[in-house]
């Protein structure tokens, strides 16, 4: 070699014309791998919704096995519950057979019994019959009347039968009818439905009734008098100032307390009171209660004095009407009238266990035959 060709740059390649590198073995890589995770994909989502379609199967059957055992518990309730109802009303039928049975053979002793009676056994019965009648009616139903009226069918009862044992029985039930006889009777129905319409004149009461609603009124709306014929004119100007003076300058008296105004719901609460207070009173006449009767009624009439004007006619009928009941005794004493049926009780069972009843019923059947 040269100086020359030393010289001289150096001889650079050509790359142009150099082999490229193969690429299509990566793409083609890649294509399957992502097809692969497609499909992996695809096959996963698949299996997860057979899962969750079998889960939910397994749900439904677990609700349906619930249900069904359920229904069996329900079912195994109820026949339960029927087979209990049964044995409750085959022990109720053979407790009323059992009763029957024992009513039956009551009746037939009582037959037995009944045949060796006379008739002056009967009238003895039922002449006890009646004293009980009376003394239900005076302790329980506190009927003075009723009371009377049975001592006095049964001293008739007794007058018929020819029982000369019966003579202290006949002087007990005079002794205690004189007694009820001397008592003064209390109308209780009378009494209650005084009450009832006391309570329906109550129910008619108006706001107007009540006695700071009255004043109001009276002093908002003074009412002016006819004008008188014939009279001067200077008269009848003063007449006219005075009313104008009237209606703007209203005079009331201070040395009272003034009542407050009731609104339109204390109002109704009042009537409400009221009508409670005399079905209260009511009730206690019923029962008999003269306590209770008493307590009421002073309420009442507290409740009027305090809320309601006394001078319409309406509001001083209803508090005269409760003046009037105030003063009842509506549980006066009560004699005890049981003597006589104690020696009644003591006369027929005398009279069972004498030999003389026995002698004479068997001289009655002997007579008869």
């Amino acid at each position: 070699m040269t100086d020359s060709n030393a010289q001289l740059p150096a001889t650079v390649e050509d790359t142009s014309r150099a082999p490229r590198p193969r690429t299509w073995p990566i793409w083609l890589v890649l294509l399957l791998t992502l097809a692969l995770t497609v499909l992996l994909a695809l096959w996963s989502w698949q299996q997860w919704q057979t899962r969750e379609n079998l889960a939910g199967t397994v749900s439904d059957l677990r609700a349906d096995v619930r249900m069904l055992q359920e229904n069996a518990s329900q079912r195994d309730n109820s026949l339960t519950r029927q087979l209990q109802s049964l044995q409750q009303t085959l022990a109720d039928q053979r407790e009323r057979i059992a009763t029957q049975q024992r009513q039956i053979d009551h009746n037939a002793s009582e037959l037995l019994k009944a045949g060796n009676r006379s008739r002056t056994d009967w009238l003895l019965a039922e002449a006890e019959y009646l004293l009980r009648i009376a003394n239900q009616r005076l302790q329980i139903e506190k009927d003075i009347r009723g009371a009377l009226a049975a001592l006095t069918e049964a001293d008739r009862v007794l007058r018929q039968t020819d029982d000369v044992g019966s003579y202290p029985v006949r002087q007990q039930v005079a002794k205690e009818a004189m007694t009820l006889r001397s008592l003064e009777s209390v109308d209780r129905t009378g009494l209650y439905l005084k009450l009832q319409a006391a309570i329906d004149s109550v129910n008619q009461l108006t706001d107007r009734a009540l006695a700071g609603n009255q004043a109001f009124d009276s002093d908002a709306s003074p009412e002016a008098g006819p004008e008188p014929m014939n009279q001067p004119w200077w008269q009848t100007a003063w007449e006219k100032i005075s009313n104008t003076l009237s209606r703007v300058v209203v005079v009331r008296r201070m040395d009272e307390p003034v009542k407050p105004l009731l609104s339109p719901e204390q109002s109704a609460y009042t009537r409400l009171n009221l009508q409670l207070t005399l079905e209260e009173a009511a009730l206690a006449v019923l029962r008999g209660q003269q306590a209770l009767y008493d307590r009421a009624l002073a309420k009442a009439r507290s409740t009027i004095d305090q809320w309601y004007d006394n001078s319409l006619p309406r509001v001083n009928a209803l508090k005269q009407t409760l003046n009037e009941l105030a003063g009842l005794d509506i549980d006066p004493a009560l004699p005890d009238i049981s003597e006589s049926l104690q020696l009644l009780k003591a006369r027929l069972e005398g009279r069972l266990s004498s030999p003389e009843a026995k002698s004479g019923n068997t001289t009655g059947r002997s007579s008869d035959s």
